[in-house]
């Protein structure tokens, strides 16, 4: 009988997997896992363009990148592609494909469908933004109408020390380093 052991793959073995996928496919590096990032539907672009209004209005100082590569999880073993980063305006100038949170204020993620995406959503990608140390983490849940805004890192526990969930329809404060209160109404008409 052979002895069942875990295969780890490095991180630099999941870049040259990366680099050479076709450009229809867009894969990230979590929890020792690699996953492709799911195509988002209509509804899901249009919560991520609000929420760039939303920004530039009040936040003209920053920019909110669209699957930007992030090097995440404690010591940046893992990589992943937000659905959105904010970061200083030209924060990434000069940088590779993955780079390093440091200096990111916020992640986004608007949910899919489907189980794994809302599994990696709600459970993995909290885990491995808050390894990374970035500040905020907003999870635009559309599955259970919710929007949930997660901050105060403890990158070693790789986790969020606190998560304030609110209904669609609820104004929410995304605290500092954002500092905005969105009104969520219109995230009603973006669901099933």
């Amino acid at each position: 009988m052979r002895e069942h052991t875990d295969a780890y793959m490095l991180v630099e073995d999941f870049e040259e997997i990366a680099a050479h996928a076709p450009e229809t496919v867009t894969l990230e590096f979590i929890g020792q896992r690699i996953r492709e990032k799911c195509v988002a539907d209509g509804n899901h672009s249009e919560v991520l363009q609000w929420l760039l209004r939303r920004l530039l209005e009040t936040r003209p100082d920053a920019y909110l990148y669209s699957l930007r590569g992030l090097q995440v999880e404690t010591h940046g073993m893992g990589r992943a592609r937000p659905d959105g980063t904010l970061a200083p305006d030209e924060h990434f100038r000069g940088h590779g494909e993955w780079s390093d949170p440091a200096g990111i204020l916020m992640t986004v993620e608007v949910t899919s469908y489907d189980s794994d995406s809302l599994h990696s959503d709600r459970v993995e990608r909290p885990e491995a933004y808050a390894g990374a140390g970035i500040p905020v983490y907003l999870l635009i849940d559309r599955a259970a109408r919710d929007v949930v805004v997660h901050t105060n890192p403890d990158p070693e526990r790789g986790r969020y020390e606190d998560v304030h969930t609110a209904a669609f329809g609820k104004e929410v404060t995304l605290p500092d380093p954002v500092g905005i209160t969105l009104d969520t109404e219109i995230l009603k008409n973006y669901v099933r």
